[in-house]
């Protein structure tokens, strides 16, 4: 059903028209023009893509809010979502260096480039343009934070020249308080060399700790604090939700939860590849993808652990010291200054 509100506005709007509106022809018009507002409004796959898009940003919910009651919202929510399967990694089926062989045309493709530090593949699909970025030097991948960390985060650029990075994304979400935050402080918890850099309520999203074990694993799982230094943990922050742990898919209903956007994701092959996925979103070249398309991608690449990162406007990837995706975050050239970042020296 549509919010109260907006029955409201259309009520007095139809009201309006049909007092001061003299032209018979363009007052039908304008109401056929409405009622085909209205379907649109209870079209199930609109719906759901409004709903879902808006709610799972910061900034835009009152979009959602405006159309359709809280009702409705959570009906829509609660039909689409990522269904945990309750699994951690089990970093004895990674296999780092191990000769692979290609079980699809993707990874056909990617395999041929093994000899490389890295390789970046463009990806096209239904409505949307992406990025992966395969690195095959899994010692190499790590995190990155701002040098003033809880007091203001840095912009991608400034990452990688001080890191003398190669390649770099963006990583978990961030407090940002009326979208004027300055980045400073990462959701959840970040870890580097061991150390406890950081640790904030978390994003609300599922998922849990995102770590880079001493022996250049990907772990993936919801642990307790006190349980990071038994799985090996040297890095880490929080994020999800989890897409893929063990070879095994978490299953997504409707469109994952979280709508059509720009979106970010890291995942890691058994045999130690890791894969960087950027997509353009909330262009007219690029609407997005949801997380089914993610998760489909990092799949057919051989990701045997993968999760989604901060989207949106947060989704940015640079190479060589030059942005290569189309960020929408509204700074400089569409940056933002972000907390935490994953990168490869």
């Amino acid at each position: 059903m549509l919010g109260t509100y907006t029955i409201i506005i259309l009520i007095m709007v139809m009201t309006f028209l049909l007092i001061k509106l003299k032209t018979k022809k363009l007052l039908v018009f304008l109401i056929i023009l409405c009622i085909s507002f209205l379907l649109v409004l209870n079209n199930k796959k609109f719906k759901t893509f409004l709903i879902t898009s808006s709610m799972s940003t910061k900034h835009h919910q009152y979009i959602a809010k405006f159309f359709y009651s809280n009702d409705e919202i959570n009906r829509v929510l609660n039909k689409n979502k990522v269904v945990d399967q309750g699994e951690i990694t089990d970093l004895s089926l990674i296999s780092l260096n191990k000769n692979s062989k290609p079980l699809n045309k993707y990874e056909n493709e990617l395999l041929k480039y093994r000899t490389k530090e890295f390789k970046l593949f463009h990806l096209k699909g239904h409505g949307y343009r992406g990025y992966l970025v395969a690195i095959y030097k899994p010692e190499k991948v790590s995190i990155a934070y701002s040098s003033k960390i809880g007091k203001e985060g840095e912009y991608i650029t400034k990452i990688a020249k001080d890191n003398k990075a190669k390649v770099v994304i963006n990583a978990s979400g961030y407090y940002d308080p009326n979208w004027r935050g300055n980045g400073a402080i990462p959701h959840g918890i970040l870890i580097k060399d061991e150390k406890i850099i950081s640790e904030y309520k978390d994003s609300g999203m599922s998922g849990g700790i995102i770590g880079l074990t001493s022996n250049h694993k990907l772990f993936l799982g919801n642990i307790k604090k006190n349980e990071i230094a038994k799985y090996n943990i040297k890095e880490a922050i929080s994020f999800g939700p989890y897409l893929i742990i063990n070879g095994k898919k978490n299953k997504v209903i409707g469109d994952g939860g979280l709508g059509i956007a720009p979106r970010t994701a890291i995942g890691q092959r058994n045999d130690g590849i890791f894969l960087f996925l950027v997509i353009d979103g909330r262009l007219i070249t690029s609407i997005g993808a949801d997380l089914n398309e993610v998760q489909k991608i990092l799949y057919n690449y051989g990701a045997y652990n993968a999760v989604n990162l901060d989207g949106g406007s947060s989704s940015e990837l640079l190479i060589n010291k030059k942005i290569i995706n189309k960020p929408v975050g509204g700074g400089k050239n569409g940056l933002r200054k972000m907390p935490v970042y994953f990168m490869m020296k």
